[in-house]
């Protein structure tokens, strides 16, 4: 499948080596040095894909797919020379879908360039889908928007609202990352089950009073996650569950009073 792939690459080497796999893959490569450039380059010339460099001149990676994320839903493959897992759920917040850590190997980047190609083509929601309510979220897979509990628009990543739809699609039915990598239609670009634990720590910012305290996007710990209706399910440990049920004893009658023989001494 030929695509126009934008390379957002402020290396001169490594964006000449980006160009020929490309090429050498069947794919048309624009390269940009600087973010301020990448940006309007994607503005004119609407690119299949963008392979962004985090570390750009003028305007940063980050700040780059921040504004085309205001913009487009252009997918966007991350470059990023810090492999911690902030940085890496900073990619995905920002919208990235998916990330790569430098060094990497151009051949390993070829795949993903493909695999995201494939499953983006193939994204598409079905035209008659139903508006999906979960307690006070609800998910419009036609019109690609999420209102959360405040009942404001929440702005969600590709990646993000497809795992948000499936879980929205059975309510309280707990799904494994497995699951959900495979029932996302192509929208989560990887097939790590990380990717899906980094989903549902920005979707749980963006869509839980308490992040720290989940009321609606609940984990099962040893299996996977779910999304509730509402607060005090308690199921990952985070939350406050329901008091437990102590079992009532009736009181002893006083005329019935058991006492222990006493010992006998020798």
């Amino acid at each position: 499948m030929s695509a126009h792939i934008l390379v957002a690459e402020a290396d001169e080497r490594q964006a000449q080596v980006l160009r020929m796999y490309l090429r050498s893959e069947g794919h048309e490569a624009t390269i940009v040095r600087d973010g301020r450039t990448a940006v309007e380059t994607a503005r004119r010339l609407r690119p299949d894909l963008l392979v962004l460099d985090a570390e750009m001149p003028k305007v940063g990676g980050h700040d780059v797919c921040r504004i085309l994320r205001q913009e487009s839903d252009v997918p966007v493959l991350m470059l990023t020379a810090r492999s911690g897992e902030d940085d890496l759920l900073l990619g995905h917040r920002l919208g990235a879908d998916d990330c790569v850590t430098k060094p990497y190997s151009p051949c390993e980047l070829m795949a993903r360039v493909g695999t995201l190609l494939r499953r983006v083509k193939r994204s598409t929601p079905a035209p008659d889908a139903a508006v999906l309510r979960v307690g006070p979220i609800t998910v419009d897979p036609l019109r690609q928007e999420v209102v959360g509990p405040s009942g404001h628009h929440v702005a969600c990543t590709r990646g993000e609202f497809a795992v948000l739809r499936v879980l929205a699609s059975e309510p309280g039915r707990v799904f494994t990352r497995g699951q959900l990598l495979g029932r996302t239609g192509g929208r989560v670009s990887s097939t790590s089950g990380r990717t899906i634990d980094m989903y549902m720590v920005t979707l749980r910012r963006k869509l839980e009073p308490d992040p720290r305290r989940p009321q609606y996007l609940i984990t099962v710990y040893g299996i996977g996650y779910k999304l509730t209706p509402g607060a005090g399910s308690g199921a990952d440990g985070a939350g406050p569950g329901p008091s437990p049920v102590l079992p009532v004893r009736a009181p002893r009658s006083p005329g019935r009073v058991s006492c222990p023989a006493p010992s006998r001494r020798r």
